[in-house]
This record gives structure tokens, C-alpha cells and sequence, in this order.
């Protein structure tokens, strides 16, 4: 099987691009569910979270909270560093477990979508990468309005991310998302065609 990544920049429209190729009929697997799975409650990476940055980062209900653990390592890099170190691993197993699911379903293609794929250079084990694309100030207004934050929280999450342009050097492929929804399926399909063809050569 050929596994193919799928990352952007934050508020990208990576999740966009990975519906569109679900619809197609893609098999995906994306890393930022697999990021809730491993935190959920009774899990042994969420016990560690509150270990390590405090009960405040559970709700009542003893989930996540998202917002807080959010409002914390986005300003300190050592936070990111910790809380990578708690979940990371278990993404990656819990991701390498759906691939080999995939596999043994006989599918030819899968996609890992995932946003740190270039920050681990997965994609030098990978068949391919799919980048996808918008400016910066696209970026900034879609996180502000999708997260409900201000514009300078908003910049330093856009900071802590490799910038896009890192990203879009080692591409293999590139989806344009600063046009119409109608022109990103469009370049969508395309590429779905384009893989699926390069599989059958």
C-alpha cells in the first residue's frame, strides 16, 4: 500500500482537502482525531497531562481542556515539547495501527493526514506529500474565527508552526485553498485522479 501525507499550515484547509478525499473514496487517516482518541478520559496520556501541567486541564467532566492546555504550550515551546512527548508516540502507534488496517482491507492508497508531518520529516517515508496552501492574513482570519481567539493569539499559534513556505519546498503535490470551495474540489479530484493512476502504471 502507498501512503501519501497531507499537512498545511494551521486553518489551512487541510480538513477540507481530507473530506473532499474521503468523499472520493480515499481511506484517510487523520492524526488530529487519533490526537483526541489518546487524551480521552481513563487514558493513561491524559492522566499524564494533568501530571505534568496541572488538574486545571481537566473540565469537571474530566475531559480536556482543550483551550487551556492550548493557551499553555502554544506560548512555551518547552510545554510543546512536553506534551509532544507524552502524545506523539501514541499517535504514531495508534496511526501505524489504521495503516496496517487499511492494508490488510487490499487497499492500494491511503492518506495520513497529520500536521506536523514536515516537523518530523514522516514524509521522507512516505510516497508522496500533499501540501496544502493559503497566504498568511487567509490563515490568520480563518484561525481567528474558527477558534474564537484574538489576532494575537492567532500570530503566535501561526509562529510556533514550521512556516508554510518550509513545507511547500518538499512537496510532492500542491492544493491552492485561497480560491473558491468550487476550485479546490476541482484540484482535488485531479490529484485523486493523478495518484490513483500513478498506482495502476
Amino acid at each position: 500500500m502507498r501512503i501519501f501525507g497531507l499537512t498545511g499550515g494551521i486553518a489551512s484547509g487541510k480538513s477540507t482537502v481530507a473530506r473532499l478525499l474521503r468523499e472520493l473514496g480515499a481511506p484517510i487517516v487523520d492524526a488530529d482525531l487519533l490526537a483526541r482518541e489518546v487524551v480521552a478520559p481513563g487514558t493513561e496520556a491524559l492522566a499524564e497531562i494533568a501530571e505534568t501541567f496541572g488538574p486545571e486541564m481537566l473540565l469537571a467532566n474530566g475531559e480536556l481542556d482543550r483551550k487551556a492546555l492550548g493557551a499553555k504550550v502554544f506560548a512555551d515551546a518547552d510545554a510543546r515539547e512536553a506534551l509532544g512527548a507524552i502524545t506523539h508516540p501514541r499517535i504514531a502507534k495508534a496511526g501505524q495501527d489504521a495503516m496496517a488496517a487499511f492494508a490488510a482491507q487490499g487497499e492500494p492508497i491511503a492518506i495520513y493526514e497529520a500536521a506536523l508531518i514536515v516537523e518530523k520529516n514522516l514524509q521522507s517515508g512516505m510516497h508522496g506529500l500533499i501540501v496544502v496552501s493559503v497566504p498568511e492574513d487567509v490563515q490568520l482570519q480563518r484561525l481567528v474565527a474558527r477558534d474564537d481567539i484574538d489576532i494575537d493569539d492567532a500570530r503566535a499559534r501561526l509562529a510556533s508552526q514550521l512556516p508554510l513556505a518550509d513545507k511547500l519546498a518538499v512537496a510532492d503535490f500542491i492544493i491552492d485553498n485561497s480560491g473558491s470551495p468550487a476550485k479546490t474540489k476541482q484540484q482535488v479530484q485531479a490529484l485523486w485522479e493523478t495518484l490513483r493512476t500513478e498506482g495502476n502504471a
